[in-house]
């Protein structure tokens, strides 16, 4: 009987876990939807509507678990997470005209993640990289600039969580903006410099790991250059 009790529980738990992961997904769709276009954030009508959607996904993922969750939805979760604490910290000293103006952005333990206290570098590079060893995250995690990859404006999901990823690193290595073909020659963004053994250890160099998601591949004589970043805010 004890055992069965005991069943019941944990059934019900997990219930309750999933109701509210799915709730979580579901209001970062929303918001991004409403709120991001062609990679832009509308930065003034969030705070305009006195952070109000802000504020319950804020809430979301203080209380989120991650106890128990599959690997797509704890990869998802912090996704999406990451890009919404990103535009969080804009609002908060909203405006402003870059995250550089901000002091301790991208460190600054501001952050109730799951429970957990951190900073925007603490869950990209000690909670996200190393769970996935995935260099794709360098083109869905957006840090409120214009040398960023695009925003999407959806929500990323756990069963879609693969396919979406690929199609927006698919889509931003084939942008001209981001990867800018100069004869033979290709500028790419500081993000392949500053993260260069992310992209290496996945591939032979840096241009390899490009070329595979190019609709038209480069010469491997090709040189590479990187394009100085602009920090400006990715504001409509």
């Amino acid at each position: 009987m004890k055992l069965i009790k005991y069943l019941i529980v944990t059934l019900f738990v997990l219930g309750e876990t999933k109701a509210e992961a799915a709730d979580f997904f579901t209001l970062a769709d929303q918001f991004f939807s409403k709120y991001v276009k062609n990679g832009n954030v509308a930065y003034a009508d969030i705070q305009a509507n006195q952070d109000k959607e802000l504020a319950v996904l804020l809430e979301k993922i203080a209380s989120f678990d991650l106890n128990g969750t599959n690997e797509n939805t704890a990869k998802a979760f912090m996704i999406n997470t990451y890009n919404i604490l990103a535009i969080k910290g804009i609002i908060d000293k909203y405006p402003v005209k870059s995250p550089m103006k901000i002091n301790n952005f991208f460190d600054k333990k501001g952050y109730m993640v799951a429970g957990e206290k951190m900073s925007l570098n603490q869950l990209e590079k000690e909670r996200l990289y190393p769970r996935t060893k995935d260099p794709r995250l360098h083109f869905v995690l957006v840090c409120a600039a214009r040398s960023c990859p695009k925003l999407a404006s959806f929500a990323y999901v756990p069963e879609k969580l693969d396919q979406q990823i690929e199609k927006v690193t698919r889509q931003t290595l084939n942008d001209p903006e981001f990867i800018r073909v100069k004869g033979n020659r290709l500028e790419v963004s500081e993000i392949f410099s500053w993260y260069k053994k992310d992209f290496t250890n996945a591939s032979k160099s840096i241009l390899n790991y490009i070329n595979q998601y190019l609709e038209t591949r480069m010469d491997n004589k090709t040189k590479i250059g990187f394009y100085t970043y602009d920090w400006s805010l990715n504001d409509q």
